[in-house]
């Protein structure tokens, strides 16, 4: 039995926020000090790396679970289906619900429960809970509906990614102009065909590498009030991705059987151009085997790395037609991958 998304949803927030908003910042490194360059310099540089130009926030009266159900509402409808008919909500997140203009997080009950709660649905065995696997949260969220449908405990799932990132970035560090927000969700549906998820990988590096992203104070000591952000070591992350993520790629397409060639694209989830692109570059070569043009979208430079909603966002995308470089059609081989906080990564590999 295989999993098979039936319909796909994403909320955009608002509020486009291009490079020049942060013309005034004052940024500082770890240990404190001022950054001497000036921030378009830094913008620039930020640019050639990342690829972003701009990213979207969310607008000042909604949080996270909003941006969530906007999604779900919009897979849903993609769906056609009745949203009582749904066994499962499960939303993958990293830090709640967070109001503008604060910084505590809430996450008591899960975004799940609220989504369905805005949702309106009555079936009480609608089962709703969260997941909190970094970035690869909603690939994770992938990975456990269709082990429920495949045991036979579900028939339909909903899973969402829904994240404001914005609201837990320091902003006096450069890292800040990485991160975004948004919302993506598919409904996932058992499938006797030969359509649907095909394999899958997950794994948790947390030996040594745990704490590459962290909550940590902000980098101006100047009247620090204690209050936590995202942090990152971003060299260790992009070594740890270049050395990792591309061989569970490859040990996820292994275990299904198909071949390298037999690829239509690969979602990876949208979090730096370059180290993408090397990911890819590497996994390809673990095949001795060119990377094929066009083989991974890339939507980063308009809507930066908003974590779980990035890939289910490029899909939807995608499924949209709002790529016009880009389609996914029926019989299409599509592998999806993701690495983040934990140090977590995983892989899917899905037909179409």
């Amino acid at each position: 039995m295989k999993s098979k998304i039936i319909g796909a949803g994403c909320y955009l927030p608002s509020e486009i926020v291009p490079n020049s908003f942060f013309e005034d910042h004052r940024f500082f490194d770890e240990k404190g000090h001022q950054l001497m360059q000036d921030n378009s310099t830094i913008a620039k540089k930020l640019t050639e790396i990342t690829g972003i130009e701009e990213r979207r926030y969310a607008a000042k009266d909604l949080v996270a679970s909003d941006l969530g159900f906007l999604a779900a509402q919009q897979a849903i409808k993609n769906a056609q289906i009745d949203p009582e008919a749904i066994d499962y909500i499960i939303c993958a997140q990293n830090f709640g619900d967070i109001p503008y203009g604060t910084s505590q997080s809430d996450a008591v009950p899960s975004l799940a429960s609220r989504i369905k709660h805005h949702l309106r649905i009555k079936n009480n065995y609608c089962v709703a809970y969260d997941v909190v696997f970094g970035c690869p949260g909603w690939l994770e969220g992938m990975i456990q509906a269709h082990a429920m449908i495949k045991a036979g405990m579900a028939k339909t799932c909903l899973v969402i990614g829904a994240e404001t990132l914005s609201r837990v970035a320091d902003v006096h560090d450069r890292d800040t102009m990485i991160f975004s927000d948004g919302a993506g969700a598919v409904v996932v549906q058992e499938n006797q065909g030969d359509e649907g998820l095909q394999s899958h990988l997950s794994a948790s590096f947390t030996l040594t590498q745990k704490d590459y992203l962290n909550f940590g104070e902000s980098y101006n000591t100047e009247g620090c009030s204690g209050t936590k952000y995202i942090k990152m070591s971003g060299r260790k992350i992009y070594e740890f991705a270049l050395i990792h993520v591309p061989q569970a790629m490859k040990n996820c397409l292994d275990k299904s059987g198909y071949k390298i060639t037999e690829l239509s694209k690969i979602l990876i989830h949208q979090a730096n151009e370059k180290m993408d692109e090397e990911i890819v570059n590497r996994f390809y070569k673990l095949y001795d085997t060119a990377v094929p043009e066009g083989i991974m979208p890339m939507i980063i430079s308009k809507l930066g790395n908003s974590s779980v909603a990035t890939i289910p966002t490029l899909l939807t995308m995608i499924l949209n037609n709002e790529l016009p470089d880009h389609a996914i059609k029926k019989g299409d081989i599509v592998l999806f991958a993701s690495v983040g906080a934990g140090m977590n990564i995983n892989a899917v590999l899905y037909k179409f």
